[in-house]
């Protein structure tokens, strides 16, 4: 574990022209937001030291709280040790009601969820013991639950902003210990010297010529950027390179295909094409391997798995890192596309929102979650 993390701070809620009700005051906001980075900081604390089955206790205690206090000095503080009390449950939900205090919350929350992703996975191609994984998996899928249980009083909207974040939180979660194990059962089949001539083997009877013909109409690349990536990913394997060999060859192929794009409003929409296209290509060179039954099928197979998966890693962290968001806020946004950043589209987006997003979301990131609800380990066992 990452335990050298530092928590960033938090934003402040910015209320704009907001008249707050009778009987809610700047204290109580201010009130809120010492408790709720408190909460947050102890939720940080509990996952650092794997107390997993804490968390529900903890939202538990925020959210529904069994005897709070209303005793009237908590309502108009006037100290700084006032500020550490607590507020009464009537009056947190009457603030979550405010939206400017629902989306500072979920600015808050994507920071708390970025730091606890890095402190379990900081890196997502090390090796992570199978007990933690397992361990990881199964607080992944409580997460929701959980949070619905401690919030069953509260208003729909201000539920579902928060199971929304904890959601997407949850996924990336299952995302990323998905990808290390196909990490790690790639990392054999990549120091394996009779492997890996056998690909290259296979591959250089594959019919790149007829893979370009046919992609070309649907994703319009250009020739020599694919033929450069042909050649590269032929060099790399016959150099019998290391699974961190790999990973930079891959990021160095985002940097390569996205550098026309950066600091432009375009870029995530860019990145999403970029996916689409790797995946038509990556699928049409397992086909035809596919065709030839090839010997090396099932370590092709494999590692594109594990290159798709990877991929998307890296351009999710592209794109959170060009507009300024977390990792988990760029994949909260397009899992919820009634509340899709402006940021995070063009004018071109918008036009075919429904249909693109909700391809790029499921046919490249979905299809592993859902294969990894079950046992991951049998089908790369087989192969």
């Amino acid at each position: 574990l990452d335990v050298t993390h530092v928590f960033p701070e938090f934003p402040a809620p910015d209320l704009g022209n907001v008249l707050l009700q009778e009987g809610v005051t700047m204290n109580d906001v201010k009130t809120l937001q010492l408790l709720y980075r408190r909460h947050c900081e102890v939720t940080l604390d509990v996952v650092m030291n794997l107390q997993f089955h804490y968390i529900e206790k903890l939202w538990q205690s925020f959210w529904s709280p069994k005897t709070p206090s209303s005793d009237g000095s908590a309502a108009l503080p006037s100290s700084e040790e006032e500020h550490e009390g607590t507020l009464p449950k009537d009056k947190l939900i009457t603030l979550c009601k405010y939206e400017p205090i629902l989306k500072w919350m979920r600015s808050c929350d994507h920071i708390l969820y970025q730091a606890l992703v890095e402190i379990l996975i900081p890196d997502v191609l090390r090796p992570v013991p199978s007990t933690l994984t397992q361990a990881i998996r199964n607080f992944a899928k409580s997460l929701e639950g959980w949070l619905m249980n401690a919030m069953s009083e509260f208003p729909p909207q201000v539920v579902q902003t928060k199971v929304g974040v904890v959601s997407a939180f949850a996924q990336t979660l299952r995302r990323y210990t998905s990808l290390n194990h196909l990490a790690q059962a790639a990392r054999a089949v990549l120091q394996n010297t009779s492997q890996i001539n056998q690909m290259l083997s296979d591959l250089n009877r594959v019919d790149f010529a007829n893979v370009q013909e046919q992609a070309s109409w649907v994703c319009q690349c250009e020739e020599g950027m694919v033929q450069k990536l042909e050649q590269d990913f032929k060099l790399t394997l016959q150099q019998q390179s290391s699974l961190d060999q790999w990973a930079s060859w891959l990021d160095n192929v985002v940097t390569q295909v996205l550098k026309h794009h950066e600091g432009s409003p375009s870029f995530p929409k860019a990145a999403r094409q970029f996916l689409l296209k790797w995946s038509f290509y990556s699928s049409m060179v397992i086909r035809d391997l596919t065709l030839r039954s090839a010997a090396s099928f099932g370590s092709f197979h494999l590692i594109r798995l594990l290159y798709d998966e990877y991929m998307f890693y890296l351009v999710e962290h592209r794109v959170a890192q060009a507009t300024g968001e977390t990792p988990i806020a760029v994949m909260g946004e397009f899992g919820d596309l009634s509340s899709l950043s402006p940021t995070l589209l063009d004018k071109d987006d918008i036009s075919d929102l429904g249909s693109e997003v909700d391809t790029d979301s499921r046919s490249v990131g979905e299809p592993l979650v859902k294969r990894e609800r079950s046992d991951p380990g049998h089908s790369l066992q087989e192969i």
